[in-house]
């Protein structure tokens, strides 16, 4: 998984592995993807640290052929890693388009480029799982009801829309795979008290354990698991 080693992917690791699973520990620092897997192997689970910038296309299909030699076959891939930016260049009016560039790089060029590396070791599985991690803040029907809080957050350009064309993407692969039984589906783990959530205006009092178990779920769900849909903990959300 990507951005496997702090925050809701880290809890994501730790929870997976406690399930029983090999964990393949994504992170751009491998120093800190290393750190992660110490953690969870104290723990009793079985973890391995990987050097992944989903920015890098030569490092993420460098990154896929050490899994293929390794493992030889991949069950579940998460793409968790994300960025919420630089905000001050994502305001509507005033963006600078760099900025905007750079969250769209990672968050929706970043899980094509790791989806695609990784596509031909999901297809040696007998029922992989594609759970890319998004946010209720790309929920078009939530930002645009005045009765949701999210409808009066400041506007940007970057993090929201990145998020929302991931939605879109995750459909997309959704229905090409199905008919090879890769189920692809988006999550909204929910605001958790996490360094990533740092400079949001509200106290936050959910953790990155409760945003990382709907994550979990549509991870290790069997025949019954759905494809091409966007969940949170109490089921599907609007797009």
């Amino acid at each position: 998984m990507t951005g496997a080693n702090k925050g809701i992917g880290r809890a994501v690791a730790g929870q997976l592995a406690r399930l029983g699973m090999t964990v393949v520990v994504g992170a751009r620092d491998l120093e800190k993807g290393a750190e992660a897997v110490a953690e969870i192997s104290a723990a009793g689970g079985v973890a391995h640290p990987i050097g992944l910038d989903v920015t890098d296309q030569r490092g993420v299909s460098a990154a896929a052929e050490q899994i293929a030699e390794r493992f030889g076959r991949l069950d579940v891939l998460v793409n968790n890693a994300g960025i919420s930016g630089d905000l001050g260049a994502q305001a509507p009016g005033s963006a600078h388009l760099d900025g905007v560039r750079a969250v769209f790089e990672t968050n929706l060029f970043g899980v094509v480029t790791v989806i695609e590396a990784m596509l031909p070791l999901l297809r040696r599985s007998s029922a992989a799982r594609i759970v890319n991690v998004s946010s209720g803040t790309s929920s078009m029907t939530w930002t645009t009801d005045a009765t949701h809080y999210l409808s009066r957050m400041s506007g940007s350009l970057g993090y929201p829309v990145s998020k929302a064309a991931l939605n879109m993407l995750t459909v997309q692969y959704a229905k090409a795979l199905s008919r090879e039984g890769i189920l692809v589906n988006a999550v909204a783990p929910g605001a958790c008290d996490t360094d990533f959530a740092k400079g949001l205006p509200f106290q936050l009092t959910r953790t990155a354990a409760e945003g990382a178990a709907i994550v979990v779920r549509l991870a290790t769900l069997g025949r019954e698991c759905p494809t091409g849909g966007f969940f949170d903990d109490n089921g599907r959300l609007p797009w």
